[in-house]
């Protein structure tokens, strides 16, 4: 039986803008949560701010859960080259220093090639995953919503 993977990812946002790792494939851009996975024996808050030191070279402070998603590979658009990946990822609304300046970190994924802020008001036109975050965070972090987004992608 494989294992499921937890991964804690941050929601960041200044000035209208939500905080993302740009990645890209095959000349395309393609936008993430700053986060990744959870080692054994470390506590998701520890993970996150680990994640985001690697990505983005930031000091984060930790607060609530937003969401929690599952991702299961194989019912999603990528099944074909990943279908075998089941992952848990939690959300958490996160804060950095006002002069904070977010930037590609040293322990930077294959597939990243910077960081940047993508505009709430338009992140329907960005590539993000998963997708249901541009419409959740649209507006800003919500005041009240489901926090169990469910299988998507």
């Amino acid at each position: 039986m494989k294992a499921i993977r937890n991964s804690a990812k941050a929601v960041i946002l200044r000035d209208g803008k939500l905080l993302t790792i740009r990645n890209t494939t095959d000349g395309q851009d393609w936008y993430l949560l700053p986060g990744g996975g959870q080692n054994h024996n470390e506590s998701l808050i520890a993970a996150l701010k680990r994640e985001c030191m690697e990505e983005a070279s930031l000091l984060v402070e930790v607060g609530d859960i937003l969401f929690v998603r599952d991702y299961i590979s194989k019912n999603h658009e990528f099944a074909e080259t990943e279908n075998d990946a089941h992952q848990v990822e939690f959300m958490f609304h996160c804060t950095i220093a006002e002069d904070a300046e977010p930037e590609m970190g040293d322990g930077a994924d294959q597939w990243q090639t910077g960081v940047q802020w993508l505009p709430l008001n338009t992140l329907s036109d960005f590539a993000l995953y998963p997708s249901v975050l541009q419409e959740a965070l649209s507006e800003g972090i919500p005041e009240r919503a489901s926090v169990y987004l469910g299988d998507v992608n």
